[in-house]
């Protein structure tokens, strides 16, 4: 519940800074922000009572006889929106979305996360995690056309992006969400933000608001931002890395070993962890790679992970453990090289912090480490290793998603079913459609 002194803030606040619209954000299942405005005058009532809305409007969320649902707004996660002018503003504020009985509602995602968040919370972990988000800058909606031809980490004058990254980069630190570093990225046109670290919850929030905000500084500037994961078949395509660690309450990294019983600095707790996210991971790639055109990306090479591999410097792993810093205890982490940039970040970040717990628990022994011979490997010699591949494409993933009891485990039967029903209904609606592909290649011939 949030506290009365929360509660006092955000009321005194909207009345000292004259907010006269108060946005409430809340996730559908599928991983789109969504937003109504209530009054400043209705906001102590929203506090105690809820405010109503059509759930039957939202996807994943209830069927039209059971629509009503009500959204709690979460006073910790006030924020006054710095885009809108400052003489009769904005704010927003995250929710808690419940049944009119004031259950918590089964399809909510932010509820998820909080679910395993107090899970962990009570075996003694506080789960902590940083993004680094891939996007690609293009001239409008309509077509993919390139802004620049720039390249990883150039400092050029076609780099054309570096300004608005700047001031993407300026407006998430005004929202409170602090940057570690912006960058161009490898492909063209493609750029990328990396967050710093938080607590799980806050984390995801901020990637949700951050790719608002990128979406946003973009259409400011006359540019489109696109989350694409593969926009084009002959570049490289863009991830969303999550980097993960497990504190206890005392604020230690439990990941951080001494190199006197460990010699890269990895405890045997860590271990267990990652052996958790990769044996659960064919499980849970609906849920990080959720599009049909997620797997466009996840095409081997020395880049991509595609199998259950993990590595301190293979960057095609899917787990990679960056080089330990001397003296960084704190820093010990694991990189998530898998998911994109469409994944909805409560259901990622839920079920991969979910997985690893099971790793410590059932003490799962992490396999060896992938070698650079591994990328160019057979998926038979892989197997010998105990690697498995990921899923093929989506049809794949839906079949491994339905059939764990982990995933329904975590995530409930609500939005599990609904993911299996939409995902299909995704596949079936590719497999129907007629591409250009298909033109150049059968339409002149036989």
């Amino acid at each position: 519940m949030p506290s009365q002194k929360d509660i006092d803030f955000v009321l005194r606040t909207v009345e000292e800074r004259n907010i006269r619209f108060v946005r409430l954000w809340f996730c559908d299942v599928s991983g789109n922000l969504k937003s109504f405005a209530i009054s400043p005058e209705d906001l102590e009532e929203a506090f105690g009572e809820g405010v109503g809305f059509d759930g039957s409007a939202v996807d994943g969320f209830a069927a039209l006889e059971e629509s009503d649902m009500l959204a709690f707004p979460e006073p910790d996660t006030f924020q006054v929106l710095p885009w809108r002018q400052s003489e009769n503003g904005a704010a927003r504020m995250f929710c808690s979305v419940r049944t009119p009985d004031r259950k918590s509602f089964e399809g909510d995602p932010r509820e998820v996360l909080n679910r395993v968040v107090n899970s962990l919370d009570a075996k003694g972990y506080v789960p902590f995690a940083a993004p680094r988000i891939e996007y690609f800058y293009f001239k409008d909606s309509q077509d993919p056309v390139l802004s620049d031809q720039a390249s990883y980490f150039d400092l050029t004058p076609w780099d054309s992006a570096h300004d608005l990254r700047r001031d993407t980069t300026l407006m998430l630190e005004r929202m409170s969400i602090p940057v570690e570093y912006s960058f161009h990225a490898q492909a063209p046109s493609q750029n990328g933000i990396e967050l710093r670290y938080s607590e799980a919850l806050s984390c995801a929030d901020n990637i949700m608001t951050a790719r608002l905000v990128i979406k946003q500084e973009a259409f400011a500037n006359g540019f489109f931002a696109s989350f694409m994961p593969k926009p084009f078949s002959d570049t490289e395509g863009s991830a969303m890395f999550f980097y993960e660690s497990l504190m206890d309450k005392g604020g230690n990294n439990l990941f951080w070993g001494p190199s006197s019983k460990y010699p890269d600095h990895l405890s045997e707790l860590a271990n267990h962890f990652i052996a958790g996210i990769l044996h659960y991971a064919p499980e849970c790639t609906l849920i990080t790679n959720p599009t049909v055109n997620s797997y466009k990306r996840l095409h081997p090479n020395s880049e991509v992970p595609c199998y259950t591999t993990w590595g301190h410097r293979n960057r095609s792993a899917l787990v990679r453990v960056p080089m330990h810093k001397p003296g960084k205890h704190q820093s010990t982490r694991v990189e998530l090289r898998g998911p994109d940039p469409t994944c909805n970040p409560y259901l990622v970040l839920a079920l991969t912090f979910a997985a690893g717990v099971k790793g410590i628990e059932g003490e799962m022994k992490l396999q060896s480490e992938a070698t650079t011979e591994d990328i160019y490997a057979s998926e038979a010699e892989l197997a010998k290793k105990g690697v498995r591949r990921l899923p093929h494409d989506l049809r794949e993933a839906i079949e491994f998603f339905e059939q764990s009891e982990f995933c329904h485990e975590v995530l409930g039967d609500h939005i599990c079913d609904y993911l299996v029903s939409s995902k299909r209904k995704e596949w079936d609606d590719y497999n129907t459609t007629v591409t250009d592909w298909e033109r150049k290649h059968y339409y002149a011939g036989f």
